[in-house]
């Protein structure tokens, strides 16, 4: 199990609070009827799709930047901790669940619900509030994986462009340190 560092917990709290935000605005919309619901379905059906094929893209290209990321991680001078991989590990894992979930999300919404005659009337607001809060957690996800491919992506310009030798997430032989404290006591 990975640790959750500062920095992906404020990803994850960036995920949460997007979704919080986008749900406050489904509840002030407020109780709507089953034939309300169903128009309000068929409105923004075309709005919620486009936004699962956008996070499937997404999340598609940041798999792709992940194999970027390691190949330059491993092609650097210094010795990347365990750390490292496991963050990149947990965000391809987090992108791969958003993307699956999109995929499904987006299957289920081109059923023509909105069409069929025996679904009764009082569904569509309960299918409604579910697609609302599919999408908002979709969105959520997908903000979460790009701070913390952001987050990712610093600590290895820091490490490679910047040549920051005391990061974090260097390994650091003991005989290093040892020989970096002699130095500074000199």
């Amino acid at each position: 199990m990975v640790r959750l560092t500062q920095y992906n917990r404020r990803a994850l709290y960036g995920g949460i609070i997007s979704s919080i935000i986008k749900g406050l605005g489904a509840y002030f919309v407020g109780n709507i009827s089953g034939y309300e619901a169903k128009v309000l379905i068929k409105s923004s059906l075309p709005g919620i799709n486009t936004l699962c094929n956008t996070i499937a893209l997404a999340s598609a290209t940041i798999l792709a930047l992940l194999l970027t990321l390691l190949s330059v991680s491993s092609s650097t001078k210094s010795k990347l901790t365990e750390e490292h991989y496991a963050h990149v590990l947990l965000i391809a894992k987090i992108d791969t669940t958003v993307f699956i979930l999109a995929i499904i999300f987006f299957q289920l919404l081109n059923i023509p619900i909105t069409e069929a005659d025996n679904v009764p009337s009082t569904w569509y607001t309960t299918i409604y509030y579910v697609s609302l809060a599919l999408s908002s957690l979709l969105s959520g996800g997908l903000i979460s994986v790009v701070l913390m491919l952001f987050n990712a992506i610093s600590s290895i310009i820091k490490i490679v462009g910047l040549e920051i030798k005391d990061h974090p997430l260097i390994y650091q032989d003991d005989e290093e340190v040892d020989k970096d404290n002699e130095t500074s006591k000199e």
